[in-house]
């Protein structure tokens, strides 16, 4: 799908056709559709698929006419009613006359200008807005680490209750997006770090300033990721120390109750043989028989208490 949007009047409006200072949205775009930008712009058509590869890394190419950035920006995804964070690749193209973004699906870093609830966006003020992107995509990571966060204390509580199969899964998920935003924040990082050696990038003032917000926002993130990855990692680990020891006690109970059991069973086993026994014609023998057992049972019983069996 192909888009155009244009600053006019301080608004956001799609457009019609595209023209200088065009803002041109790819979202999953066909073949036909990458063909037909990358003869009207004169670009790779190799560069625009690159965005569509789910595994392609951050990177900036500067090209003969256009400057390609492909950073990692946050998404969700849901699986069975449950919302789960990944990250995609999205493409961003400064050309001489517009800007292009190419991406697998309409995420909510370029969702947020589509619908202006960005201030003081310009299409047109190329630069800036290639900044505001990123400056956008570290705060939209940031609001999906609180979220992780919220969610992870969610599922510990849930798991004080009832140490269910599910709620470790749910954790486990939830460290593996940690993982992934790592990742792509520490790539990103690279990123940016390159965009400070690009001329073009930092033509005005405001713009080397927007620059730094944007490195120290993504170092930021880094930050979070770690210590919430950090955090949920050794609440796997603690959880899974409980649920062992859990079973350790519960196997030691079973084992007492069955040596404790073992008991009466013993002496039932001698007096069913058949050979002559003590009280076999003792009209009280059975109740006799069963006095003793008991007995023996709760002395058992009471030895291994005493020595913190149980």
């Amino acid at each position: 799908m192909i888009k155009y949007y244009r600053t006019m009047d301080h608004q956001i409006h799609e457009i019609s056709e595209p023209m200088e200072g065009t803002w041109i949205s790819l979202i999953h775009p066909t073949a036909a559709e990458l063909a037909k930008i990358a003869t009207d712009y004169k670009i790779d058509i190799d560069d625009l698929r690159a965005p569509l590869d789910e595994e392609e890394r951050s990177h900036i190419e500067v090209e003969e006419g256009y400057t390609l950035f492909i950073v990692d920006v946050p998404t969700t995804e849901e699986r069975k009613e449950k919302e789960y964070f990944l990250t995609i690749p999205c493409g961003i193209i400064l050309t001489e006359k517009v800007i292009i973004t190419v991406c697998l699906e309409d995420t909510a870093v370029l969702a947020d200008f589509k619908n202006g609830r960005v201030r003081n966006f310009w299409t047109f003020k190329r630069t800036r807005f290639i900044l505001q992107i990123l400056y956008r995509n570290a705060s939209l990571y940031l609001q999906y680490l609180r979220i992780i966060d919220k969610k992870s204390d969610s599922v510990e509580k849930q798991l004080h209750i009832s140490t269910k199969n599910q709620e470790l899964i749910e954790l486990l998920e939830l460290e593996k997006s940690l993982v992934y935003f790592s990742t792509s924040l520490r790539s990103n990082e690279l990123v940016l770090e390159k965009m400070l050696k690009i001329d073009k990038i930092k033509q005005y003032p405001e713009d080397e300033e927007l620059l730094d917000d944007v490195i120290i926002e993504n170092k930021q993130a880094i930050e979070m990721a770690d210590i919430y990855s950090n955090i949920l990692s050794g609440t796997m680990d603690a959880y899974a120390s409980v649920i062992s020891n859990n079973l350790n006690i519960v196997m030691k109970v079973l084992a007492i109750i069955t040596i404790v059991m073992s008991i009466p069973t013993m002496i039932a086993s001698f007096w069913g043989m058949n050979v002559p026994v003590p009280l076999a014609h003792s009209a009280h023998g059975f109740l006799i028989l069963v006095i003793v057992s008991l007995i023996l049972t709760i002395f058992g019983g009471y030895i291994l208490g005493k020595k913190n069996m149980f």
